[in-house]
């Protein structure tokens, strides 16, 4: 720990890292991967043969001077303002005093030397940028990885998630209100981009959710997330998406519940402006999410109608702010955005990546107190994340110890989950 209070930031330059095997082997595999989703054309197979080379044995090289957002990510890419970006550093911009090589650029120096988070997010820049994502012509737009999310949303075992909701109107309201939380929960395990690590097998389902003493779920600061929303309170409660698909159907029908319920008067659904992280949820894949619940037979049909009247009548609002494919942690978020989250009743951030912007993406003490570290973030919050990389905060310790002497690996395989809340 510095004099600052600040952790170490997570690098990728360990050999046997969770960190450095995302960029070594993660990468490398999605670059290929997408190289056979769409015919491209010679050019983006030459930019995916560069980009390959780069990422494995080569140097961060930075965007093309026709780049929408090269000022921008020259800015993000000083290692000054990169100890700024994954810290608890006030939206100033301000670094700590622990900045690695501070006032010189991160591009020219190996992928592996910069920040973890920071190499993770301008990787996925650089491969949309190699495809031709933002560029004028008849590639722009197309989602690389939409593929694999159709593939995902229409899989069995969706089928199988969505006939499980016709038991759903029989249960007391307490036991809705806990299986469609913990529904959401361990959708988190619906990641193609962990999965690529993982073979690929199919993430738990709604039936396979703990229950409350199940030693999986690692911190569970549910009451305090249900203080924030009691029934009939017409509260304004945000969600801030992570992965699409498999993920999202459960976080729509959440939402839904929460509506329905009269827990939320009014929703806001989170996503991202244009493709990010492997499996990032878009506008395109929320839509797509919504026709595949209203297709389905049974009470899932009814969800999804549902869904559909608030968006139209306004009780649900889909937002894409910007910053949330930049690679800065929700210490920096913009005012705009800030004032946004601050009249929600409370912000429900889903998944790992925002998990590690909301607390820092440090080599934090797993006991240090969730309280302080999420301190900056404007109103009450809560984190529904399956633990798939280092960072974690809020645990007791008597739950690290005992985790810490089982024989398996806890923090990065997805088998264990947590929910965190504060006030």
């Amino acid at each position: 720990m510095s004099a600052s209070g600040e952790a170490p930031v997570i690098l990728s330059d360990e050999p046997g890292s969770f960190a450095h095997s995302v960029l070594a082997d993660r990468h490398p595999a999605l670059v290929r991967r997408v190289r056979d989703a769409f015919p491209w054309g010679p050019a983006q197979h030459r930019a995916l043969d560069a980009l390959l080379a780069e990422i494995t044995a080569g140097v961060i090289e930075p965007l093309g001077p026709g780049a929408h957002d090269r000022a921008e990510w020259e800015r993000w890419g000083r290692r000054d303002g990169a100890d700024a970006s994954h810290s608890g550093a006030s939206r100033s911009g301000a670094s700590g005093s622990d900045s690695p090589g501070s006032g010189t650029s991160w591009f020219g120096t190996s992928w592996f030397e910069a920040p973890f988070l920071w190499a993770e997010s301008y990787f996925y820049r650089r491969l949309l940028g190699a495809l031709d994502h933002f560029t004028p012509g008849p590639w722009q737009g197309v989602d690389p990885f939409g593929p694999f999310k159709q593939a995902e949303l229409h899989a069995p075992a969706v089928d199988g998630e969505l006939a499980a909701l016709d038991a759903l109107p029989g249960r007391p309201a307490d036991e809705q209100a806990h299986a469609l939380l913990h529904a959401s929960l361990w959708g988190n395990r619906a990641d193609l981009g962990f999965r690529l690590d993982s073979g690929g097998g199919a993430p738990a389902g709604p039936q396979e959710s703990p229950a409350p003493d199940d030693p999986r779920l690692v911190a569970d600061d549910s009451a305090v997330l249900w203080s924030l929303l009691p029934p009939d309170a017409s509260a304004a409660v945000h969600l801030i998406a992570d992965n699409a698909g498999q993920e999202l159907i459960p976080d729509l029908v959440l939402l839904d519940h929460l509506l329905h319920t009269g827990r939320a008067g009014r929703a806001a659904l989170h996503i991202k402006p244009h493709p990010y992280y492997v499996s990032d949820a878009t506008m395109t894949d929320v839509l797509d999410a919504l026709r595949r619940l209203r297709r389905a037979p049974g009470y899932a049909a009814g969800v999804g109608d549902r869904l559909w009247s608030a968006l139209t009548d306004g009780r649900l609002d889909v937002r894409a702010h910007p910053f949330f494919c930049a690679p800065l942690p929700y210490s920096a978020m913009p005012a705009d955005l800030r004032a946004d989250l601050s009249g929600a009743a409370v912000t429900i951030l889903k998944g790992d990546l925002n998990y590690r912007r909301l607390v820092g993406d440090r080599h934090w003490p797993a006991t240090d107190s969730f309280h302080d570290r999420t301190a900056h973030f404007p109103g009450a919050v809560a984190a529904l994340r399956t633990l798939k990389s280092d960072v974690l905060v809020g645990l007791h310790p008597q739950t690290l110890t005992t985790l810490d002497h089982t024989p398996t690996p806890w923090r990065t395989t997805g088998t264990h989950a947590l929910i965190q809340a504060r006030p």
